[in-house]
């Protein structure tokens, strides 16, 4: 039987984006709370790139192949997209349980692994959920609806690094208590927040074309392989352009993830993480700081989803960028604490575009019967920039800047400018 897809009011549209919701505090702490526990642990500075290569690697071999699989799968009773996403929140609630148990680098570096499998298996199959059940004239509110979430998740992971130290005071092990109650809240956030979703929105059934072609190509070890492979091959022009702008930018966003608490500390009081004390309280200010940055976020992404029909998805990104970049350079120079909460301002308006724009620019030049192996695809090209500077920005950081985390976040604000700059060549379909 075939259905078209059925147009939804907001509120339907809102219930079936709050998985991100789970998905993105997971996320939001292993942007805020992860380097912390490094540097906890002992870890040095030089050493944080390659701590934090678990993410984008998983990313890079996880999300395309389950994507494909996705596009492959169709079981009456579990549907198309709901098994990966809910298997990949299971492993998230596992993972985010016992990371703050980790006794040693190494310990934790691993369960990061496991954590962003979990996090991958969910996050593209999610993504081509919310294209395969909206119309076209939809996506537009569906995708920032993700980014509201986003934003939404990561406030709630960030003010817990503020709150949670005041409620739950001392250690346990090496670790301050407060780690524990946010991994374990992110726990069941993970998971419940998932199954509300599955529970309010049900999956359209493939139409007789894409049954046929889905028996047709059926399923095996080597067809995800196959499936990404082709559709690299066949990716549209927009796609390679996106890839130049996601090359700037989430290079400098893990510049400034590893390196923002450790900036603050020494801007604003002068510390490093060896005077553990001082360096808790930079931490916990990052974590306000982060809040309210995502507290923008959530306010704004609705009207970029309005800008973006009423403009283009293109130049609202380039603006959005702009206003990431001037952020970032101003950071490393706040000496006041703050002043950082009319800094962060432009960080949270570029992470409410990154999170829902870019896909508008593409949705519409990719078949729909492969969103999900194109969905892994665009994070393949966030995921590589990734590991290029968990690869080579330890040595840059040690040899050229000091091991200063302040010129981390200035090389991260320049890298953003060129990423803001790289999304004006796009040439997009006009929405």
């Amino acid at each position: 039987m075939t259905f078209s897809k059925p147009k939804l009011n907001f509120w339907q549209i809102i219930n079936m984006n709050v998985g991100f919701f789970g998905i993105q505090y997971s996320f939001g702490l292993q942007q805020s709370a992860v380097n912390p526990i490094y540097d906890f642990l002992h870890a040095s500075p030089d050493q944080i790139p390659i701590l934090n290569l678990a993410g984008p690697l998983t990313g890079l071999l996880i999300q395309p192949i389950i994507g494909a699989m996705s596009d492959k799968t169709w079981h009456p009773k579990w549907g198309r997209r709901k098994p990966y996403f809910f298997i990949g929140a299971i492993i998230c609630s596992i993972s985010l349980f016992l990371f703050p148990f980790s006794s040693s680098l190494w310990m934790a570096a691993g369960l990061l692994w496991i954590l962003d499998v979990g996090n991958n298996t969910a996050m593209e199959p999610y993504r081509a959920f919310i294209a395969d059940t909206l119309n076209e004239d939809q996506q537009p509110i569906g995708f920032q609806a993700q980014s509201f979430f986003t934003g939404f998740g990561q406030f709630l992971s960030y003010i817990s690094l503020f709150l949670f130290p005041i409620i739950f005071a001392g250690y346990t092990g090496k670790l301050p208590n407060w780690i524990y109650a946010s991994f374990f809240l992110g726990a069941i956030l993970s998971i419940t927040s998932i199954w509300w979703s599955m529970k309010k929105t049900p999956e359209i059934p493939p139409t007789e074309e894409e049954i046929k072609l889905i028996k047709s190509e059926p399923l095996n070890i080597f067809s995800p392989f196959i499936d990404t492979y082709k559709a690299v091959l066949e990716m549209p022009k927009v796609m390679w352009q996106l890839f130049l702008v996601y090359l700037f930018q989430w290079y400098a966003l893990m510049c400034f993830w590893q390196n923002n608490s450790k900036s603050i500390a020494l801007s604003v009081w002068n510390l490093t993480p060896a005077n553990k004390t001082g360096y808790e309280k930079a931490v916990e200010w990052n974590g306000l700081i982060g809040a309210f940055g995502f507290i923008v976020t959530f306010s704004v992404a609705f009207y970029l989803a309005k800008l973006a029909k009423q403009y283009s998805p293109k130049m609202v990104h380039f603006v959005c960028l702009l206003l990431g970049a001037v952020s970032f350079l101003f950071f490393p120079m706040i000496q006041n604490q703050y002043w950082f909460f009319a800094v962060i301002i432009g960080y949270g308006i570029a992470w409410a575009s990154m999170m829902g724009i870019p896909y508008l620019m593409v949705v519409t030049n990719i078949p729909k019967e492969r969103y999900g192996v194109y969905m892994g695809i665009i994070n393949m090209m966030i995921v590589i920039p990734m590991i290029v500077q968990n690869l080579s920005f330890g040595f840059v950081l040690k040899y050229f800047l000091n091991n200063d985390p302040r010129l981390a976040i200035t090389f991260a604000g320049t890298l953003l400018l060129l990423g803001s700059l790289s999304t004006l060549l796009i040439k997009v379909k006009k929405q």
